[in-house]
């Protein structure tokens, strides 16, 4: 029951916010006049929690400039985690997500007795190697420190990357999700810390590599494809794409439908470009 209770001052501290922020927020000049049709079908506003950072600012976008056309009224609840935004699915605080891809909410699904479904996918946040030491990850010395994400999806793809390049070999027959304990060969002894994703980019200043999802490094004013010393591979692009999720038996609600659609408008994949310059990518 703490937990709730304090989970719930916290989201409607955080929601109110975003309603007062939402409703003080310029018209956007372009958008079109709602019909009175339009606006009797989605008579309830669509309550989403995000990551700020691209998830929430696509969602913005969406929000200011294109719902309005589809008579949608949009609320977003930001958390700067990865666990608080499904966690506020499942309180009954939001009605949606938009921050996770497949691999992620499959597991969190596991480890939180929750049902989620997943509708279509949006955008990709590559994943990359950083460093404030050195330039090209073959300059590993021995006993050198790498930090990777801590949540078993996104620390998969990081042994993924350490593996396609040559450091690390994972034993043969790794499940999809591989973790640090599948390491077969490590020839020169990488010292592996699992940190929570928020911090990977902090602990740039105290390990020699972080490999770090695009979306932290976006918020941080970098940029994945050009920072990088390292990125994973092409190819998964659309399993890690990040889309909007919901509880199973939620997704034909009509409101949900309509912003399923709106997030594969032309106008969010040219935002998307504009907007994030190749650190983020349009999957649709």
């Amino acid at each position: 029951m703490k937990f709730n209770r304090r989970f719930f001052l916290i989201a409607v501290s955080a929601f109110s916010a975003s309603v007062i922020f939402s409703s003080c927020a310029p018209s956007p000049q372009n958008a079109a006049p709602t019909s009175s049709v339009e606006a009797s079908e989605f008579s309830e506003p669509l309550k989403l929690s995000v990551t700020p950072v691209p998830a929430g600012e696509i969602l913005a976008f969406v929000r200011d400039n294109i719902a309005p056309e589809a008579g949608l009224t949009i609320e977003i609840l930001e958390f700067n985690d990865f666990n608080q935004p499904n966690l506020a699915l499942k309180e009954g605080a939001v009605d949606a997500n938009y921050y996770q891809h497949i691999p992620f909410m499959q597991d969190f699904s596991k480890q939180h007795d929750m049902d989620l479904i997943a509708l279509n996918p949006v955008h990709f946040n590559p994943l990359g190697a950083f460093s404030n030491r050195i330039s090209s990850l073959s300059e590993l010395q021995d006993g050198a420190t790498i930090s990777i994400p801590n949540d078993v999806t996104n620390g998969s793809r990081a042994l993924r990357l350490l593996e396609d390049e040559g450091l690390i070999t994972l034993r043969e027959g790794t499940d999809e999700l591989a973790t640090s304990a599948d390491i077969a060969e490590n020839p020169k002894n990488l010292r592996l810390l699992e940190i929570e994703a928020p911090s990977l980019l902090r602990s740039l200043d105290d390990v020699d590599v972080a490999i770090i999802t695009g979306n932290f490094l976006v918020q941080a004013g970098l940029n994945t494809k050009e920072d990088a010393i390292a990125l994973e591979e092409a190819g998964d692009e659309a399993r890690f794409a990040v889309r909007l999720a919901t509880l199973r038996g939620n997704e034909d609600d009509p409101r949900i439908q309509k912003l399923n659609e709106l997030l594969h408008d032309p106008r969010v994949r040219e935002f998307i470009n504009e907007k994030y310059q190749g650190a983020v990518v349009p999957v649709f």
